[in-house]
């Protein structure tokens, strides 16, 4: 498979800077089987059916942007540096992989001071990024981050605009809870209050599930054969209570349909026999066409970036060809792009 095969030229105008409001009144092409048609997020309670599970990832994305100031004092006197950071995963040490810009103007030892109660110390540079070790932990340091981090807008979106307070708001789930991403599970921000109880209503039921989402996901794919493609890796958990939920739909004969790629990456990567497996740890599950579906029955998803890992999985879903179709569709019908851009709900022959 070349990665040719999953390019498509998009224009510039659909790439989407803001999301819809309300929420729900995003556009949403729905795909079953070979029949595509124009919908809205909030005609999902009229298109799903009773018994039907919603898997929603409910991690919690963290002000990972921070500006701060290194200072130094040596021979040419005292100097200072802004450095922008952007935190990227947490170690179990406790310190944050980082990227530092620039990166050449920190040595390791040194402060970053970001305001009066919070900094870091840089404990190592490695394969251009950094190492750091803050000086609050848990609460203090979630407390700290949020007053004077930013989100981690996508650099499609960064590119075009800084980030703001409504970002706070805009680039986080409904029903966001475990703090340690820093991307969006941008399918789930189409969810809101009045489009849940709605979908409970029609009795459609919702099991959570965590995969921390991490800045690997807009890593471009470099190679010619997507085969030899090294997959980035994210801390996930599918707890005992949330595979039994699952298992128990698939006996009864409804449908599990993930809600967005990062959740339907982990219950495949916790699946074995059919069955959902409780998990909790890194998965890097690459999934291509030819992956054989173990749990999942379809996926509600955005509109993803050309020649990405997430253009192979939702191949690997509906078929190149079909898959080929939709986003023709989706292009000459004007729906947004990417992570705050419109919806579409995949579902496969015999779903």
């Amino acid at each position: 498979m070349k990665l040719s095969d999953f390019d498509f030229d998009l224009p510039e105008r659909l790439i989407a800077v803001r999301p819809a409001r309300p929420r729900s009144s995003a556009r949403m092409l729905l795909a079953d089987g070979d029949r595509i048609a124009d919908r809205t997020v909030s005609d999902l309670p009229d298109i799903l059916r009773p018994g039907d599970r919603l898997v929603l990832n409910d991690t919690k994305v963290i002000p990972a942007r921070l500006s701060g100031m290194r200072h130094r004092s040596g021979e040419a006197g005292d100097t200072a540096a802004r450095i922008e950071v952007t935190l990227l995963e947490p170690r179990a040490s406790g310190d944050w992989a980082a990227l530092l810009k620039p990166l050449k103007k920190v040595r390791d030892g040194e402060m970053i001071i970001f305001s009066d109660d919070l900094s870091a110390q840089v404990m190592a540079r490695e394969d251009g990024q950094a190492v750091l070790r803050f000086n609050l932990i848990g609460d203090d340091f979630d407390a700290a981050l949020a007053r004077v981090g930013a989100m981690p807008l996508p650099p499609y979106i960064a590119a075009k605009r800084p980030a703001d307070e409504a970002d706070k708001h805009d680039y986080q789930t409904y029903w966001a809870r475990q703090a340690g991403a820093v991307a969006a599970p941008t399918a789930s921000l189409h969810f809101d209050g009045p489009l849940l109880a709605a979908l409970a209503a029609r009795g459609v039921q919702f099991t959570h599930v965590t995969l921390h989402v991490g800045a690997g996901t807009f890593l471009p794919v470099k190679v010619d054969d997507v085969r030899d493609h090294k997959m980035h890796s994210e801390w996930g958990e599918v707890t005992p209570e949330a595979a039994t939920q699952i298992n128990a739909t698939k006996a009864a004969g409804g449908r599990v349909i993930p809600v967005g790629t990062t959740a339907l990456r982990l219950i495949e990567s916790a699946a074995k026999d059919g069955q959902l497996q409780p998990w909790t740890g890194p998965t890097d599950i690459f999934i291509m066409p030819g992956f054989a579906f173990q749990i999942a029955d379809g996926l509600m998803t955005n509109f993803h970036l050309p020649k990405s890992t997430l253009m192979m999985l939702v191949s690997a879903l509906m078929g190149s060809a079909q898959i080929r179709a939709i986003y023709t569709h989706a292009i000459n019908a004007d729906y947004r792009f990417f992570s705050y851009g419109d919806a579409s709900l995949l579902l496969p022959k015999g779903a």
